[in-house]
């Protein structure tokens, strides 16, 4: 007599070339005034009780949040505001720091100050102005030096020769995330590129930030790393964020969006969670392959195989990165 096989589980039959692939929060949320900074991870806080896991970053800013000549005062604020957090509690914080660039005066002293006192707490590094491989180099040896080989890299590509580098930058083994750094692209065109190109309806337009949008989001994801779309400026206007996450999310590819306002972070988070009747029906799928130990299988007229169902998990794991409550048959494959 034989006994039927446990199911396998979809991590370790359906990932395939996706193995190893960076999964992180659908918002990154940026702050630098001390105010913002203790308001957002409060906020964090309170959402991660609500919803029992972590549905956006914070990421507490050196780079724009400290004054001129105020730089060492601001990198030890944020280590006061990191020790602080709760750490003990049921979901910890998720917390990256934003520093100065690799060139920038301040920026060994900010590694040195925030990565040698709460590097093991921090969830990532964001280095902004990365312009080449050479770049993450210097910032993954100065936070190997402060103590914290293994903290994740997140990149901001600013710049056309940086778009022009990003493939090489997203192979970097250090790097977990690629931004888009909207404002900055533009203005380091010297004109060249209108200041409506750094709107809503612009910088969704405009072919030169379009191709770099596009650059990037394909840089990182031939590389397994996540792509993090820019700003909104408009950034009380809710459903102007909303339709950017959208756009940024089914015509470009990115999986991630930074929020700099408070109000931002439901809009993007909404936005980016997958609707409720494709995560039903991706729950179904999974469920019936899972039963069929992953063969092919018939749904609603449709044939099905483990390409199909790969995305359908990934559609399951965007879903309860985002809070979504999956239907029981599933919810399981997820802890």
């Amino acid at each position: 007599m034989t006994t039927a096989a446990a199911p396998l589980h979809p991590a370790h039959v359906l990932l395939g070339a996706s193995a190893g692939a960076v999964a992180l929060p659908v918002c990154d949320h940026y702050a630098g005034v001390e105010a913002r900074m203790r308001k957002s991870l409060a906020l964090q806080a309170e959402w991660a009780q609500r919803d029992g896991v972590c549905v956006f970053d914070v990421t507490l800013d050196c780079e724009d949040g400290a004054p001129v000549g105020g730089e060492a005062e601001h990198a030890a604020l944020v280590v006061e505001l990191v020790r602080g957090l709760d750490w003990t509690a049921p979901v910890p914080p998720r917390v990256g720091v934003r520093v100065h660039p690799v060139d920038h005066p301040a920026f060994e002293a900010d590694v040195a100050t925030i990565v040698g006192a709460v590097g093991a707490r921090l969830t990532h590094l964001m280095i902004p102005k990365v312009e080449s491989v050479a770049d993450v180099e210097r910032a993954a040896a100065a936070v190997a030096a402060a103590g914290a080989p293994e903290l994740p890299l997140h990149t901001l590509i600013e710049s056309p020769l940086a778009v022009h580098r990003a493939f090489d930058i997203a192979a970097h083994p250090r790097v977990a995330s690629l931004s888009f750094g909207l404002m900055d692209f533009v203005s380091a065109h010297g004109g060249a590129i209108p200041a409506e190109a750094m709107t809503l309806q612009g910088q969704f337009s405009h072919p030169l930030v379009r191709r770099a949008k596009l650059d990037i989001a394909s840089a990182a994801h031939a590389h397994g790393k996540v792509p993090s779309h820019c700003v909104v400026t408009e950034f009380r206007d809710r459903a102007a964020v909303a339709a950017a996450a959208q756009r940024a999310a089914r015509e470009f590819g990115y999986t991630r969006m930074w929020s700099i306002h408070p109000d931002q972070i439901e809009p993007i988070v909404t936005a980016l969670r997958p609707p409720l009747d494709e995560v039903q029906r991706a729950a179904e799928i999974i469920e019936r392959a899972a039963a069929a130990q992953w063969a092919p299988i018939a749904y609603q007229g449709h044939l099905h195989d483990r390409a199909s169902f790969r995305y359908f998990w990934q559609v399951l794991q965007r879903a309860h990165a985002t809070g979504v409550a999956l239907p029981q048959p599933v919810r399981g494959l997820l802890s």
